[in-house]
């Protein structure tokens, strides 16, 4: 049997939904899991659960056949005794140390020279040693989240547990600490569940996914496949985003990039330092379908196609258009009725290049 965490759950709140959840995690080879939802979905409780930080009423988990948690037999091993790294939201530093004593805190059991040797070790791979001798509140957010991180694997951990690392960071810090993250977490190859509610860094980060809303497990999968075709309503909510595709950058110009999607080229705005392995992300509702043979509005990408799906959201439509690449879009029924849209009837989709995001997957 390969080697994986099971957990089988089932947590009560007074004031909040229900946690029962059932999920496998493959740990070889060491991945990254997103789990994936709204504020107040129950992650950070499944995730504190796996640390041994809460207990929940009923189930067990297991890591690679070793229990952790079994209610009935009253077995809960404590976090020290599950070999983790945890990562807490807030970063939790201990703000009369210094950022050499926040991550030497956790390494009992080793000598004076092994422990300083350790820390160095972190220090250097986290790129903060002239920070050694720094507190916390003399840091950036940015150097705060690279102390925590370092403190988290300083162990040598066998699973990584981050809550919502960039969620405290400005956005221009978040999206080059979050290809920074990437970066680590591939070369510790250590196993890591990573909380977040942000849909560009679970694309970014994630090996695989479980979508959580209401303390329920609604999908697993790959993050490209669970974005792109959810399995249900619920899950369609939850990700907010129906079209992610995998593509590569030819060329940029005018801070325009030309994306190969298969055999369609997309127009997208560049972002700074932009690498050619990307997800390609559209949203439906920045689709726009006209007529084929009709004349072009302003947006940079209009795409020939046909139409492969159509499902009735209520006031909505949603059109599955096969373009080179399937592609999803929105309108409304009267736009349907307009447009006489059919299954295998001709349509051009037309969207802006402000409505492409490029995510890059190293």
């Amino acid at each position: 049997m390969a080697p994986e965490i099971t957990l089988n759950i089932r947590k009560t709140f007074v004031d909040r939904a229900t946690i029962a959840v059932q999920l496998r995690l493959p740990l070889d080879p060491p991945s990254v899991t997103i789990l994936f939802g709204p504020s107040g979905s129950g992650k950070t409780t499944i995730l504190r659960c796996l640390a041994g930080l809460e207990q929940p009423e009923e189930g067990t988990i297991s890591w690679n056949g070793q229990i952790w948690f079994d209610a009935a037999t009253h077995v809960h091993a404590p976090p020290q005794a599950r070999g983790l790294g945890y990562m807490a939201q807030a970063y939790a530093l201990f703000p009369n140390y210094t950022v050499e004593g926040n991550i030497a805190y956790g390494l009992s059991g080793l000598s004076v020279q092994e422990k300083k040797a350790r820390v160095n070790e972190v220090l250097s791979l986290l790129q903060i040693t002239q920070l050694a001798q720094q507190k916390p509140a003399q840091l950036s957010g940015g150097q705060q989240q690279r102390v925590a991180l370092a403190r988290a694997i300083a162990r040598r951990p066998q699973l990584l547990l981050l809550d919502e690392p960039l969620s405290a960071l400005d956005a221009p810090t978040r999206t080059k600490l979050c290809e920074d993250l990437r970066m680590l977490l591939t070369r510790l190859a250590i196993p890591a569940v990573v909380v977040t509610h942000d849909w560009t860094e679970a694309l970014a980060l994630g090996d695989q996914m479980a979508v959580i809303d209401e303390g329920r497990l609604l999908q697993t999968g790959t993050p490209q496949d669970v974005f792109s075709r959810p399995i249900n309503a619920d899950v369609a909510r939850v990700v907010g985003i129906e079209t992610v595709l995998h593509g590569r950058v030819r060329e940029i110009r005018d801070e325009l990039a030309t994306v190969q999607v298969g055999p369609v080229p997309v127009i997208a705005v560049a972002s700074p330092g932009l690498e050619s392995d990307v997800f390609v992300c559209i949203r439906a509702e920045d689709v726009t379908l006209e007529l084929a043979g009709s004349s072009e509005t302003s947006a940079r990408n209009h795409l020939r196609g046909t139409v492969q799906a159509i499902t009735s959201l209520g006031a909505l439509v949603r059109v599955t258009i096969d373009c080179g690449f399937l592609l999803t879009a929105l309108v409304t029924r009267s736009a349907q009725s307009e447009l006489r849209l059919a299954i295998d009837s001709d349509v051009r989709a037309a969207f802006k290049a402000g409505s492409v995001h490029l995510i890059p997957r190293r």
